[in-house]
Order: structure tokens, then sequence, then C-alpha cells
């Protein structure tokens, strides 16, 4: 992938991600509740979850965008798919 482009979409994944934390009301009337994370979490379980996504989210992009994502991925399941 082109460095301009892999940039540009790691920047954009990070963003959202951010939406997810900065304004994770949205996406909760958008998607709904999530009844695994209030029982695990408590009450608030699924605002607590769409923030940890929204930073996984974010992290995710950040590696996208310094190509960090496919080292990441041949360290951890590169033994499960060779070349």
């Amino acid at each position: 992938m082109a460095i301009f482009l892999r940039i540009l979409l790691g920047i954009a994944i990070a963003f959202v991600g951010f939406l997810m934390v900065l304004r994770t009301a949205f996406f909760i009337e958008y998607v709904g509740t999530i009844y695994w994370a209030e029982v695990k979490f408590g009450s608030g379980g699924t605002n607590l979850f769409y923030k940890l996504l929204g930073t996984l989210v974010m992290m995710l992009g950040f590696m996208v965008a310094t190509n960090l994502w496919e080292a990441l991925l041949g360290a951890t399941l590169g033994s499960l798919f060779t070349r």
C-alpha cells in the first residue's frame, strides 16, 4: 500500500476511534446497549465497553499509519499463515 494512502487510512481509523470515545452516547443510540457489558461491568458497562473499544480502534489506526500492523500480525499470527 502506498505510504500516503496508508497514513490517510490510519488517521481515518484513529479518528473513528476518537469519536467512539468522545461521543459514546451517539454510538449507544445508534447500535444500542450491550447486554454482556452491562452484566460483566455493572451499571454503565456499555459506556465503558464503547470507550475501551474506541481506544483499541485508535491504537489500530496508529498502527496502520506507522506500518506496525503488519509487524504485529507477523509476530502473533505469522506462524499460522505461512507465505
